[in-house]
């Protein structure tokens, strides 16, 4: 997904605590630089800075980044030669979502109900199957045709 110009993310939203790779082919890729480094941090006063170089590849330079539990994802780029890509001095900002409860698996979640499931379903077909003996087997015992044919 492009959010700004020359800029991919491999997902469409940024969510706490997972990774997200990020592409660039803004003007240091376009310039010929060999070298570039994403150097970001989180939430407004830029916490938890870090800094990576970039793998180059054919298409721009990639870096994948675990994202901290802070509101915003702040970046920026630079080469070698200390030269930067910083959104003409604002920087590259984008919001973090929080991961909604309503999809965490709790940790004591009871699993007796699979377990009964699992056991009614297993004698549901056991029911079956002497249902469908009894039908094919007993007209056979009663007319006394129930010894199988010795093929030749």
């Amino acid at each position: 997904m492009e959010l700004v110009k020359n800029i991919f993310f491999n997902t469409d939203k940024l969510v706490e605590n997972s990774k997200v790779k990020i592409s660039y082919a803004g003007t240091l890729f376009q310039d010929g630089s060999e070298e570039v480094y994403l150097h970001y941090g989180f939430g407004l006063n830029w916490e938890n800075l870090g800094e990576i170089k970039m793998e180059k590849t054919e298409l721009g330079f990639q870096a994948e980044v675990e994202l901290a539990s802070y509101e915003t994802f702040n970046f920026c780029f630079r080469n070698g030669n200390n030269e930067w890509d910083n959104n003409d001095g604002q920087n590259y900002i984008f919001p973090i979502e929080k991961v909604e409860l309503s999809l965490v698996v709790k940790e004591d979640a009871e699993i007796a109900a699979p377990r009964k499931l699992r056991r009614s379903y297993i004698w549901s077909k056991k029911l079956r199957l002497a249902v469908y003996k009894i039908i094919t087997y007993l007209p056979r015992l009663i007319s006394g045709n129930y010894k199988r044919k010795i093929s030749e």
